[in-house]
């Protein structure tokens, strides 16, 4: 399951990790949930860590995000993406 908002300068979105249908509860622990906040310029991943009872956060840029996009889809190897 997710969510998305639109916020004054940030689009949130929010996975939430469930069991798959019919599982019996408990069938594999849980993840906390995954918190994107897309801006002009950066994406910022968020999960908390209950190990550290910490916050982990990754800020990454547009561009970052556009090559992890490709490189979902490539085989093994070294590639650049062209700009226009």
């Amino acid at each position: 399951m997710f969510t998305i908002e639109h916020d004054f300068d940030a689009t949130v979105i929010t996975l939430v990790d469930e069991l798959p249908d019919g599982a019996p509860i408990g069938a594999r622990p849980l993840n906390e949930d995954v918190v994107i906040q897309s801006f002009d310029d950066r994406v910022i991943v968020e999960q908390y860590d209950p190990d550290t009872g910490e916050l982990a956060q990754i800020v990454i840029t547009i561009e970052q995000l556009e090559e992890l996009r490709a490189a979902l889809n490539l085989p093994e190897g070294n590639y650049r993406l062209e700009r226009r």
